[in-house]
């Protein structure tokens, strides 16, 4: 069951609808702080969300992303990702994902320690929690 925080963060998330603008939003990234519409720019973007750092799947995931670097820019596509975790780990995360997968992940992981993007992205799992009852992602 949600803790009372939990139930406070699951309320409080935002609806993004299929042909909506994507929420513009400022945050920490392993490039430094950016806003999406800023970093977007005139561009397309594929937004990709992992529940967290360090999982296997998501490893290969982000390694297969940073192959298609020259596959994005002929689409004129930027790439940038979110995970619950702080840039700390992504960034001990991204050098797991250059060594096993042979490849430089260049694009930027969102902070997610604070859920404020999650929220407002309405991406909380309502029966994922933690073991304090707080949603994840």
């Amino acid at each position: 069951m949600a803790s009372e925080e939990g139930k406070k963060q699951l309320a409080s998330q935002q609806t993004v609808r299929l042909g909506d603008q994507a929420p513009d939003f400022t945050a920490q990234t392993t490039l430094g702080k950016l806003s999406l519409h800023e970093y977007i720019g005139d561009k397309w973007c594929v937004f990709f969300s992992h529940p967290a750092d360090f999982t296997p799947v998501c490893t290969t995931e982000l390694g297969k992303v940073a192959k298609l670097k020259d596959e994005w820019a002929k689409r004129n596509t930027k790439v940038i990702a979110y995970s619950i975790d702080s840039v700390e780990d992504h960034l001990k995360w991204i050098q797991d994902i250059n060594e096993t997968q042979n490849v430089t992940v260049d694009y930027p992981i969102i902070d997610g320690s604070d859920k404020s993007v999650a929220i407002r992205y309405g991406m909380l799992d309502p029966d994922t929690l933690t073991a304090e009852g707080l949603p994840m992602t």
